[in-house]
């Protein structure tokens, strides 16, 4: 592969790594600082809130900015944002403050997150794009599988301003290896384009196109699906259902990025079979997870629970990777940016409000409904999938 996706990795790879240390040491600190739970919640929101907010402006970036432009300037942005954290660890900094600190970042992180992604079959030959996308997974989902375990070991061994410290020097080292990122594709910028046709072009793009259209119909229906795997909803059927100890919750956790890696690592081999099969395999691993989300709501039993969490990871591997590179096969350059923009809005606002829904539902129905609820949404998503997949030539 090309000298610049190993340097792109390579920059996310640190970047991801700077994520994580970055939410371990900021919850630290918010807890010595305020020791409300309150604040605590407010993390996770506003990250949601500066994500969602940012992909709604992010077109109007990439009409006038080149990718790598972008990413360097979020990237360097985060870095400062990170250096004044750090030093006001080392004295007292508001609380006010460092909220607007979290919301910046994440903000940073909402049109960042698009053009990194777009970025990918701007710098990988089609012939590889699949194993590419499997790489960038795989070293994904391991760099958060360590990263929280070594953050959280870090933090009890030093404190939570020091782990911000570690997270300012991987900043830099993720900022300067994006600047070897070579990408040649001719750009045009776009000045006159009416402000709302700039706004809504990810959605018209999503909503004309058959096959644009059924992915996102699918990523939907997951998302609202997958908010069962929320640590406020794991918590309760780890104590209610499985009656064992909170620990179990991380040992589930474990196993599903466990899972996440292990499809990742077999697209990176197979990645030319999974190519030639994608419809049948989308087919089958949408079966797959909805199989396994219902049989998780049923089962009682800790052990089965640990092997399910870890099938689903696979399979939900296997099929977000291989729609994820449809979508980029399928799309042009300018149309992918601007499609990730708008399925950045769409994920986000559906995912924190069926969260919401979630712990409602939570204190009526019993935990194991939930589950076997997002068990038929999933099966739901299968089925549509299966009517409309002769889109998908």
């Amino acid at each position: 592969m090309k000298k610049s996706f190993h340097y792109l990795w390579i920059s996310q790879l640190f970047a991801n790594l700077g994520d994580v240390f970055y939410i371990v040491g900021l919850i630290s600190i918010l807890y010595q600082a305020s020791e409300s739970p309150f604040f605590m919640a407010l993390l996770p929101f506003l990250n949601m809130a500066g994500r969602m907010i940012s992909s709604s402006f992010a077109p109007l970036l990439f009409n006038r900015y080149r990718l790598k432009q972008l990413l360097v300037i979020s990237q360097a942005l985060k870095t400062i944002l990170l250096l004044i954290l750090a030093v006001g660890s080392l004295y007292t900094l508001s609380l006010s403050f460092m909220l607007i600190i979290i919301f910046a970042v994440a903000f940073l992180d909402g049109f960042a997150q698009p053009a990194s992604t777009a970025l990918i079959p701007r710098i990988v030959e089609n012939s590889q794009l699949l194993r590419a996308n499997g790489i960038l997974s795989m070293l994904d989902e391991s760099t958060r599988l360590g990263g929280w375990a070594l953050g959280g070991i870090l933090v009890a061994a030093t404190s939570g301003g020091i782990v911000i410290w570690m997270t300012l020097i991987l900043f830099i080292l993720s900022t300067f290896f994006i600047l070897f990122v070579t990408d040649n594709t001719p750009f045009e910028r776009k000045l006159n384009v009416a402000k709302k046709q700039e706004l809504t072009e990810g959605f018209k793009l999503i909503w004309d196109n058959h096959s644009f259209r059924t992915i996102h119909v699918m990523i939907i229906l997951e998302s609202i699906a997958n908010v069962v795997w929320v640590a406020a909803i794991m918590y309760l059927f780890v104590a209610d259902v499985l009656h064992v100890s909170e620990a179990w919750w991380g040992y589930i956790n474990t196993t599903f990025f466990i899972g996440l890696i292990i499809g990742g690592f077999i697209f990176t081999k197979f990645d030319q079979f999974f190519e030639r099969n994608l419809k049948n395999i989308v087919l089958f691993s949408s079966v797959a997870v909805a199989i396994v989300m219902l049989s998780f709501g049923l089962n009682q039993i800790a052990i089965v629970a640990l092997i399910l969490s870890l099938f689903f990871g696979v399979f939900d591997q296997f099929k977000g990777i291989l729609l994820g590179t449809w979508l980029q096969l399928k799309a042009t350059d300018e149309q992918l940016v601007k499609v990730y923009s708008a399925q950045g809005v769409l994920t986000s606002l559906l995912f924190g409000l069926s969260t919401l829904l979630a712990g409602a539902l939570a204190t009526i129905f019993s935990v194991q409904w939930l589950f076997i609820g997002s068990g038929l949404i999933l099966l739901l998503s299968t089925i549509y999938f299966g009517y409309v997949q002769k889109r998908f030539v």
